[in-house]
């Protein structure tokens, strides 16, 4: 592999090592342009590709978006040209409008608490991406493939990308839609891995939940009060002086043993793992770091030291295959003690006492498996990112059979394949939760569905509506982890009563019964990089006035969640209907509208994914004016690979009525060599905001009488 990536480094700077602007296509529908005199040695492996893009031919004469290159006071810069009426999105982890017309990036991973330094225009996370939608509803990517601290301006027809680094190559994606150029996006830079299905449940966590009996006390209380969970998260105050894969021995002196109870209750356990290393002769890890010269360099070769958590720490140098070994390995022994998950905190990296909050720019990576030696002003946008992967390598070494789960708060474009992220330190407002849906859908157009904002909000106190209306609202986003910091109220679902509690109960209650078809979503974002939580364009691209629509958002593309507080909403055409879930409205529960044409499973109700068993399905339905519906189901044993070996089974569901009113519905496996068995099945026909049931029938098929013509205005029912 080494040997592979050094000659495509060599390659390519043979190639353009002549004056003249090099671009050429690598696909039909994707073209690469370099600058002159592009320094390979600079940019290359990209982190964001998986493999060497190799050119197939010649740039196509009428391609239309082509980056112009300059140089202007020490500083690379791109200008692209794009249509006047386009509108863009992506751009990664940011603030502000789903539409990124007229807004600003910095591309410089921060710690950014309550997104208020820079004017938030640079969090925690970088995507140097743009995803364009012209109004005939076709569509473009664009990647400047490029590490260096940068910025993307948006101006007019104009996308500027201006870099402190050495001039960078662009990359540009075509498509006939939105998901086609994800698709491409995700071809390129890969896909997520499929989570354990645990990772999807509804997860509960505080800054922090100490000494562990607090945390027995907190997985009893969701199983006492019948709230569906999956994680129990623990913070830094486990740890022994804030010491990384260490154990405070007075407050959680037996992790395994606190490991079996919350096993017993059907939950795990993610813990976290930050990278500042406490500089403690004696401290092992810290020993092991110095002996062997694993830790990031001042430019005059000593260690880096700056102030975190634990006080003055060293930092990895992960840029180095041997530091990311050494690092899986501690990793390895330290999930062996009773941690199911990972939680990489801290990782832009955060230092307390750094210029901005981070390491100095010109502190030194030395490199490795194609990377040269270079300064953190190349390599602080893909620390956390290298992290994260040596973090997941661990995870494999200590449990090799199960599917890890790896959390981030640092990530860059091509991360996905490593781990998840959350959008780290937002604060309990309404500002914060309406934010939160274009911050989400905006990772996810940036190829990474597995995200999501701390539901209540991380600091700040929350208040009982808020709260309320959070869990209303946020529980169909692809992460759910309610996370809350010291000094504030207690936010957990039960903090602010019984009514508040309830109204929480049941929107998680909702999550639960959705699993069968948010685990496929999850499936299939495995394979082709569409996000799980989509903007409302994507219902229907050359509507122009679904485009800046960012209160109301879709769960893959049959359900649309529309949240309470969300006034005169731009919706799609057609007859969308709501599922009534409840008996009675708590007045505080996104509406849930099904699309026509569309089937959606759902299972019984379980209190965590360790129970859940897609046995008995209630197939929400909703036919088309034509009668016909239909849908599609993934299934596995939850976790684990086997499904790579074709353990796993696909199903197919299609639905008609005949000239009677008769619906019937059929599901068969169309993929997959797992066989688990014969379902039981219901239909829910949803019509006029009411469901009607079919009685349950073992088979393959079902059958009812529908009640009567559908007569429900969805736009009207919302307002």
């Amino acid at each position: 592999m080494k040997r592979y990536i050094l000659l495509a480094i060599f390659l390519v700077t043979a190639i353009f090592s002549a004056s003249a602007q090099q671009s050429y296509m690598i696909d039909k529908a994707v073209a690469v342009f370099y600058p002159k005199d592009f320094q390979a040695e600079k940019h290359l492996p990209s982190p964001v590709f998986e493999r060497e893009l190799s050119p197939v031919g010649p740039l196509d004469p009428s391609w239309r978006i082509r980056p112009e290159y300059s140089q202007h006071g020490g500083r690379s810069v791109v200008r692209i040209t794009i249509g006047e009426d386009d509108d863009i999105y992506g751009t990664g982890e940011v603030i502000g409008d789903l539409r990124r017309n007229g807004k600003e990036v910095v591309f410089w991973n921060s710690d950014n608490y309550g997104y208020t330094k820079n004017e938030g225009k640079n969090l925690y996370q970088s995507h140097p991406w743009v995803l364009g939608l012209r109004k005939d509803g076709s569509a473009y990517g664009i990647i400047a493939d490029n590490t260096w601290k940068s910025s993307l301006k948006s101006e007019g027809n104009t996308l500027t990308f201006v870099s402190e680094g050495p001039a960078f190559r662009v990359i540009v994606i075509e498509g006939e839609s939105s998901k086609e150029v994800l698709k491409t996006l995700a071809k390129l830079s890969g896909t997520m891995e499929l989570p354990p299905m645990w990772a999807i449940g509804y997860q509960q966590c505080r800054y922090s939940y100490y000494p562990d009996t607090r945390v027995k006390n907190i997985v009893d209380s969701l199983r006492q009060e019948r709230f569906p969970a999956d994680v129990v998260w623990m913070d830094i105050d486990y740890m022994d002086s804030f010491k990384v894969f260490t154990f405070n021995p007075e407050t959680f002196p037996d992790p395994q043993g606190l490991s079996d109870h919350i096993h017993a209750r059907d939950m795990k356990a993610v813990y976290m793992i930050d990278p500042g290393i406490k500089v403690e002769p004696g401290y092992f890890v810290y020993d092991q770091g110095h002996k062997n010269d694993y830790f990031v360099k001042k430019p005059d070769g000593t260690e880096f030291t700056g102030s975190v958590w634990p006080g003055p720490c060293n930092f990895p140098d992960y840029t180095r295959h041997e530091v990311r070994s050494w690092w899986s390995g501690l990793t390895k022994e330290f999930m062996l003690k009773g941690a199911d998950g990972l939680w990489n905190d801290m990782n832009e990296p955060s230092v307390f006492d750094g210029v901005d909050g981070t390491m100095d720019e010109d502190a030194m990576h030395l490199g490795g498996d194609g990377y040269t030696a270079d300064s953190h002003l190349r390599y602080h946008n893909v620390y956390g990112m290298n992290m994260v992967k040596a973090s997941k390598e661990g995870s494999l070494l200590a449990h090799p059979d199960k599917r890890p789960f790896v959390l981030s708060r640092d990530n860059f474009l091509g991360g996905q394949k490593y781990g998840a992220t959350w959008t780290g330190d937002n604060r309990s407002s309404w500002d914060h939760l309406k934010m939160s849906i274009p911050m989400t859908l905006n990772l996810g157009l940036s190829g990474q569905p597995f995200n999501g904002p701390d539901l209540g909000g991380f600091s700040a106190d929350a208040e009982a509506e808020l709260l309320a209306h959070w869990y209303a609202t946020g529980v169909y986003f692809p992460f759910v982890r309610n996370h809350s910091e010291k000094g504030t109220v207690n936010q957990e679902p039960w903090a602010f009563g019984k009514r508040i509690e309830d109204i929480c109960r049941t929107a998680v209650e909702r999550r639960y019964r959705l699993l069968p078809y948010i685990y496929t979503l999850f499936r299939e974002a495995s394979i082709d990089g569409l996000p799980v939580m989509r903007p409302l364009f994507m219902a229907d691209e050359k509507d122009l006035s679904l485009r800046q629509e960012q209160r109301v958002y879709m769960l893959g593309d049959d359900l649309m969640i529309i949240p309470r507080w969300a006034t005169d909403p731009s919706l799609p055409k057609g007859d969308w209907d709501i599922i009534r879930f409840e008996d009675k409205d708590d007045e505080y529960q996104a509406y849930v509208a099904l699309r026509p044409g569309a089937i959606v499973p759902m299972a019984n109700l379980y209190q965590s994914t360790e129970q859940f068993k897609a046995d008995s399905l209630t197939l929400l339905v909703n036919p088309a004016a034509d009668g016909l519906a239909s849908g599609v189901m993934y299934e596995d044993a939850k976790d684990g690979f086997e499904y790579r070996k074709g353990q796993f089974a696909e199903y197919a569901f299609t639905a008609s009525t005949d000239a009677k009113g008769v619906l019937t519905v059929t599901m068969k496996q169309t993929g997959g060599k797992a066989d688990y068995g014969r379902k039981t099945l219901r239909i829910a026909y949803v019509y006029d905001g009411k469901i009607a049931y079919s009685p349950w029938t073992k088979g393959e098929s079902v059958s009812m009488k529908t009640p009567k013509e559908k007569e429900f205005s969805l736009a009207r029912s919302v307002r």
